[in-house]
């Protein structure tokens, strides 16, 4: 960054602080691109794997700003290493290695989910590093010398990775949160269709007994009418007027 005047200002703490991140991070890729086929496959299936292995570029062991060249490059010879032909000895853990491998590199050559991916690195080393500021803040408000932990490089480095870890992970839990949520739509939303075409196959049904006994109902009454009208004849015939009886007088 130039400063007033056209002058290239120094590089500032911060600078210095990430220059030795990303040295020591190129450090670590160099010695772990190395491990053999059995550390590989135990890297990538150790405890809390489901969680590291979110980060794609720590899957592969390479750095967000590595082109697709070295991207491609990477994923071959990691892929070789951990793949089950090669670890026949261990078939089955291989074949999950080789999974979270593949699925690493995938994701990463579709652009947006590579930008999102570094986004959320970035975000974590920003978030340290504002962590660090407001640390400071506090120390030299209270008259304390104004150092943290995060000042030495490995203890930074460590910081970042823990935060980039739960960034990653957050937006999982949140991803599984906003799916089991769609799930749960769906699965309402099909269950009110299938009530619905079962009530309108119900209407239906009822609507075509309905026509097909009409005819029959229609009968029924009619006959029942004819026959109360017959009755109803019959039992005026019975019917006489009581006789009356003449008084006799004395």
């Amino acid at each position: 960054m130039a400063a007033a005047g056209g002058e290239p200002s120094a590089p500032s703490a911060s600078d210095d602080l990430f220059q030795n991140f990303y040295t020591e991070v190129k450090q670590i890729e160099k010695r772990d691109s190395v491990l053999t086929s059995k550390q590989q496959i135990d890297r990538l299936l150790r405890p809390g794997s489901s969680y590291f292995n979110l980060n794609p570029f720590e899957v592969l062991q390479i750095d967000p700003e590595a082109t697709d060249t070295e991207l491609k490059k990477r994923f071959r010879a990691l892929s070789i290493l951990v793949h089950p032909d090669k670890n026949q000895d261990d078939p089955d853990r291989a074949q999950k290695a080789f999974e979270a491998v593949d699925k690493a590199y995938k994701l990463l050559l579709e652009p947006e989910q590579k930008k999102r991916a570094v986004d959320v690195i970035s975000a974590g080393r920003e978030y340290t590093e504002h962590m660090m500021k407001e640390k400071k803040k506090q120390l030299k408000k209270d008259g304390k010398p104004v150092f943290v932990e995060e000042d030495d490089p490995e203890m930074f480095r460590q910081a970042v990775y823990k935060q980039t870890m739960k960034l990653f992970a957050e937006l999982e839990i949140k991803r599984k949160e906003r799916e089991a949520k769609d799930m749960h739509e769906r699965k309402r939303a099909r269950e009110e269709e299938i009530e619905t075409a079962e009530k309108a196959k119900r209407d239906r049904e009822w609507q075509k007994n309905f026509e097909e006994t009409r005819d029959g109902r229609v009968d029924s009454w009619r006959t029942f009418q004819s026959k109360g009208k017959k009755k109803e004849k019959k039992n005026r015939s019975f019917l006489k007027p009581p006789k009356v009886k003449m008084e006799q007088r004395e």
